[in-house]
């Protein structure tokens, strides 16, 4: 008899859940994982993302758990990968040849690149999914995904396979409501905020509700319940409103009519206010500076949490609120709350039956010598941070100090980097993966082991046909990641330019 998805996860081992140490990636792993990074998101949401089909690339990284020869990888994917790109990410392997690690790694395809979600496609193909279960060992098998929804669990159920992530049945502890209420829950500060509404008229009295409750609040942000990566939200300024001195019933109108106007960048997105809701929080501002730190961590079966990292998240677009890239760790001040934070909601979280990887983002504010720390939102799935961090565990062997938030060498040397999946520029369009891996070797960007510098690269099938790359950029401390950052575009760039590439303005990163 076939088993539920509550059932196959009650044979998930903890030891699964690492991807260090001898626990998890070392020589006494023996596991099949399976890799689905199906980007299964709202298709209005995801439309906005460039290249967004060449996103279950980012995932590679993962491949560092074939440094166990225990360990055997099966890799999904909408279309078939390259090999150069396969290979990019082998070499980086410290200790195991690249033709070992490729015996144990089994790439399927479903030869099919439109833009509906992979594990929709996966489902869609019997056949397919037969071959894929005759390559997974039963009893030694799981399956990792970048989200998992109701697709992700029918998926492991139809293989019988368990899966290492949240339920979606716990999926509304990843909204923004349900990320307020965890936050209250844990004693985690976060900014004043308004509950769900669920059309233009009860948003608007909410804003008002927050505003006339706030005294001297200058803005708020407007905020999809399940929106992702800052496209779902948007800022309202309340200064233009004009709204002291009005009755209620005149702020409710002139708010209402702002929101018509909203720029929110989700297409469609009166719609969504009405399918998933959502509600309204308070624009933080003031202070000597303003930084949006983040902090992660997984779950392990059996409930334990544990601390991976912290980041400074660099947000742009239209609105300043589209997460961009990061830089690693976040700033020392507030590192160390920032994963007493993150312990917090992951234990709760783990109370609730969640599982695998969450994120807590932040802002900060800096009022004299003291940080001010507001918690915004929980992520309950992999996100931009969490490939370069595992790049950077994987290629040097190194490991987080739980008591400084610091990422250490095997040396003792502090390491960082800058890292982004959005350098995008018009003279890099055109450029083949081989064209990349070229520039790299002549130019010396790779990362270098003995002086613990270089960049390592993802997002290879963006680069020809949207000019766009992802890359994170290592050092020993934030000043040299900066500067790789910096050197490894100016040569990228250089290196387009000689093989043809147009002279334009300075890229968009």
């Amino acid at each position: 008899m076939a088993l539920s998805f509550r059932e196959l996860q009650q044979g998930l081992q903890p030891p699964w859940g690492r991807e260090h140490g001898d626990t998890g990636g070392g020589a006494s792993a023996d596991f099949d994982l399976l890799m689905v990074p199906s980007l299964t998101m709202d298709p209005s949401q995801l439309a906005l993302v460039t290249g967004a089909h060449h996103y279950e690339e980012r995932q590679l990284f993962s491949l560092m758990r074939l440094r166990s020869p225990g360990v055997q990888v099966v890799y999904l994917t909408s279309k078939l990968l390259p090999e150069l790109v396969v290979d990019a990410v082998l070499e980086l392997m410290p200790g195991v040849p690249t033709s070992h690690a490729r015996r144990r790694l089994h790439l399927f395809d479903t030869d099919d690149g439109s833009a509906r979600p992979l594990t929709q496609k996966l489902l869609e193909r019997p056949a397919l999914l037969g071959r894929i279960r005759d390559r997974l060992r039963p009893g030694r098998s799981f399956i990792i995904c970048y989200v998992v929804t109701e697709l992700e669990k029918t998926l492991s159920e139809r293989l019988q396979v368990p899966l290492l992530g949240t339920d979606p049945a716990l999926g509304y502890w990843g909204t923004k409501a349900g990320s307020r209420e965890l936050f209250a829950r844990c004693g985690v500060p976060h900014p004043p905020g308004t509950g769900l509404a669920h059309g233009l008229d009860a948003l608007a009295e909410a804003v008002t509700d927050l505003w006339e409750n706030n005294p001297g609040l200058g803005g708020c942000v407007i905020k999809l319940n399940e929106g992702f990566s800052g496209e779902g939200n948007a800022r309202l300024v309340f200064a233009p409103l004009a709204l002291d001195g009005l009755a209620r019933s005149e702020r409710v109108g002139r708010i209402r009519r702002a929101l018509d106007d909203l720029p929110m960048p989700a297409a469609g997105w009166t719609e969504l206010l009405g399918r998933q809701g959502a509600l309204a929080e308070a624009w933080l501002e003031g202070g000597d500076a303003l930084r949006s730190p983040s902090v992660q961590g997984t779950i392990h079966p059996g409930g334990t949490v544990e601390m991976l990292s912290t980041h400074e998240q660099i947000l742009g677009g239209a609105g300043g609120q589209t997460y961009l890239g990061c830089c690693f760790p976040a700033a020392e001040p507030y590192r160390v709350a920032l994963m007493e934070h993150g312990l917090a909601v992951g234990r709760a979280l783990a109370a609730e039956g969640a599982l695998e990887r969450f994120g807590v983002d932040f802002i900060a504010r800096r009022f004299g010598e003291r940080w001010d720390l507001q918690a915004i939102e929980v992520n309950l799935r992999q996100g931009g941070t969490t490939h370069p961090f595992m790049a950077l565990r994987a290629i040097t062997a190194g490991s987080l100090d739980p008591a400084t938030g610091c990422f250490l060498s095997p040396t003792g040397q502090p390491l960082h980097y800058r890292a982004t999946d959005n350098l995008s520029d018009p003279r890099l369009r055109g450029l083949m993966p081989l064209d990349l891996i070229d520039i790299v070797a002549e130019a010396g960007l790779h990362y270098d082991p003995a002086r613990l510098q270089g960049s390592v690269f993802h997002l290879l099938g963006c680069l020809s046909e949207f000019g766009k790359l992802g890359m994170t950029c290592i050092g020993r401390d934030p000043e040299q990641a900066a500067a790789v950052y910096r050197s490894t575009v100016a040569e990228l760039l250089a290196g387009a330019c000689a093989r043809g590439a147009p002279t334009l303005g300075p890229p968009d990163r």
